[in-house]
């Protein structure tokens, strides 16, 4: 499974990708996890399963969805709480019920 967490090239969404794949260590998930600004997506869709933008950047998400979801790539807002906690646990379930539904 592959998921990019869109951002504006903030510190907070590299830590939050670190507890993604701690998180999916554990639990022994196969994952790629990336932050990248939104300007960079379209360089990284290859195999791409998951979009899930920051908070801060959530007026992307429009945007991001009308391009992203016809060709199959599942696009949500990371749960704005879990972000602020930094809770990789909670975004990483988020992701993999994203690509479940």
């Amino acid at each position: 499974m592959k998921i990019i967490l869109v951002c504006s090239a903030g510190m907070s969404t590299s830590m939050l990708v670190n507890k993604m794949k701690e998180s999916a260590k554990e639990r022994d998930i196969s994952v790629e996890i990336d932050a990248l600004a939104e300007s960079q997506l379209k360089d990284h869709l290859d195999n791409l399963d998951v979009v899930l933008i920051g908070p801060q950047v959530r007026f992307l998400e429009k945007k991001v969805r009308t391009s992203l979801e016809p060709k199959g790539i599942k696009v949500d807002v990371i749960d704005q709480m879990a972000y602020g906690l930094m809770q990789g646990d909670k975004v990483l379930d988020q992701a993999i019920n994203l690509k479940n539904e």
